[in-house]
This record gives C-alpha cells, sequence and structure tokens, in this order.
C-alpha cells in the first residue's frame, strides 16, 4: 500500500483491464510557493473569464462537456444534482467560464475548501481554442487566483487521456511531480455519459 492513501501499489508486469473500462496514468504534481511570472498575453478582445452562475447544475455540466469531452472528463457528470449544486454553492470553489461573444472556450476551477491548500481542479479549452496561447493567459489567471489567498500549495493532477502536452505544460508553470498513480474507471462512452463518438483516439473496449 502506498503510505497515507490506503492505495494497493501495482507490481511490476501487466494486467488485464476488465472490458468496457479505461486504464490511465495519473500524474499529481503541486507548487509550493508562487513561481516567477511566466510571460503571457492579455485574453484578447472579446474573450474574458467570467464567474459561472453556481444554481445551475445544468449549466455547469454544459461547460464541462463541452471542453472536457474530447479528453473523456466524466467525473461531474455522473454526480447526482445534489452533490453538484453543493460543490458550485460553496464559497470555497470558484468556478470560471471563458467566453468568446458569449460562446464557452474554456474553463477554470479552483478549490479552496482544505486549509491551506487550492487544487486545481479543471483547467481546459475547447479543441479550436487549444494552441493559440490562451492556455498560458488561462494558466497565469488559475496561479495569481491560487495564490491571492494564504496558502501553502497549489496542486493539480493530470492524466494519459489528457492533451498530450498537459504534463508538459503544468511542469513549465511551475508544478513538480510527487505522485503516479494508475486509475482503471467504467469508459463513460458505453454507458451514455458522453458520446461514443468522443475521443476517437482512444478505443472503446466492449
Amino acid at each position: 500500500m502506498l503510505p497515507d492513501t490506503g492505495i494497493p501499489t501495482l507490481t511490476p508486469g501487466y494486467a488485464a483491464v476488465p472490458p468496457g473500462h479505461l486504464a490511465t496514468i495519473v500524474t499529481s504534481l503541486e507548487m509550493l510557493r508562487p513561481p516567477p511570472p511566466r510571460p503571457g498575453r492579455p485574453f484578447p478582445p472579446g474573450l474574458a473569464l467570467e464567474p459561472l452562475a453556481r444554481t445551475d447544475p445544468e449549466t455547469y455540466r454544459t461547460l464541462f462537456r463541452e471542453v472536457g469531452a474530447d479528453w473523456l472528463w466524466f467525473s461531474r457528470l455522473t454526480l447526482a444534482d445534489g452533490a453538484l449544486a453543493a460543490i458550485l454553492a460553496d464559497g470555497d470553489v470558484e468556478i470560471f467560464a471563458l467566453r468568446r461573444d458569449g460562446r464557452n472556450v474554456g474553463m477554470l476551477e479552483l478549490d479552496f475548501r482544505r486549509p491551506g491548500t487550492c487544487e486545481l481542479v479543471f483547467l481546459g479549452l475547447t479543441g479550436d481554442a487549444v494552441g493559440t496561447g490562451i492556455g498560458r493567459t488561462l494558466m497565469n489567471a488559475a496561479i495569481g487566483r491560487a495564490w491571492a489567498r494564504p496558502i501553502t500549495r497549489f496542486w493539480v493532477h493530470t492524466c494519459t487521456l489528457d492533451h498530450p502536452g498537459a504534463l508538459a505544460f503544468y511542469r513549465r508553470s511551475g508544478f513538480v511531480p510527487f505522485a503516479v498513480h494508475v486509475e482503471v474507471a467504467p469508459d463513460p462512452r458505453l454507458d451514455g455519459t458522453l458520446p461514443r463518438t468522443c475521443a476517437s483516439h482512444v478505443p472503446r473496449l466492449g
């Protein structure tokens, strides 16, 4: 077992993944002090980071799908309305939609519910915004908002289902890896949580 986690330690070699499931390598990263400023352009005209309305789980789910479906984000789609509404209503959770002319092109979610710590829960862009430089500006905004509060640790996790450049992007931003896990979960495309056409680069087993 890994210390303080209760997670079994894998032994070397292959392990079978059950039909209808996905396996992904999860890397957790942290920064323990604000990093040196990294240059990033301001959001261009017509683009704005706007707080998300806290009373409507479906508005949140729409944003979550628009940003995360191609990377098989599903964790918040399977939460019951009451559980999701409680997160949205918590003053220690900050959720923003990045909008261009009224259309969602990105999201940012920061969780301060653990004292002294901020988790970068979600940061992502829609496909047409990836590679435009907006991601650096969004990350700079995330770092600034996180360290504006009295925290001593800012952390995030990414996985091999995310954009291939995600891990390197987080490291360039000042995060340092501290743990690696393997996660096995049901494929959200097989039970209707996400459309079967999502993430065509990831094979469906089932």
